[in-house]
């Protein structure tokens, strides 16, 4: 597994906060602001107590994609490692699956949807 920081993560959500990332990853994440067009965000509700004791939150940011250009979500991109994306994937539990967007700066990211 490589420990070289290659890949972006869109987050538009719980890891915006540098002490959330910090207490993920280990260490505070470079940033970028971020916009992906033709989504939305919406909220469902976390039954897994391990991310409410974490963030406070009940409920939890998910992207649904509308396919209209007027709608856009505005967040961060992430530079991590292998081994960083694989605790993002662990923090964002089952209810989310990973995907690639393109963002409005033509770059393709990773992103977090429902698994639903």
């Amino acid at each position: 597994m490589s420990t070289t920081a290659d890949q972006l993560l869109f987050s538009y959500g719980a890891l915006l906060g540098d002490d959330l990332r910090r207490l993920t990853f280990g260490r505070i994440i470079a940033t970028e602001a971020a916009v992906l067009t033709g989504y939305t965000v919406d909220y469902v509700e976390v039954e897994d107590t391990r991310f409410g004791e974490l963030t406070g939150l009940a409920s939890h940011p998910m992207l649904r994609r509308t396919g209209n250009s007027h709608d856009k979500v505005v967040g961060e991109l992430l530079l991590l490692t292998e081994q960083e994306l694989d605790a993002a994937d662990q923090f964002e539990m089952s209810l989310f699956r990973r995907g690639t967007v393109t963002l409005d700066s033509g770059r393709e990211a990773w992103a977090y949807f429902s698994s639903r």
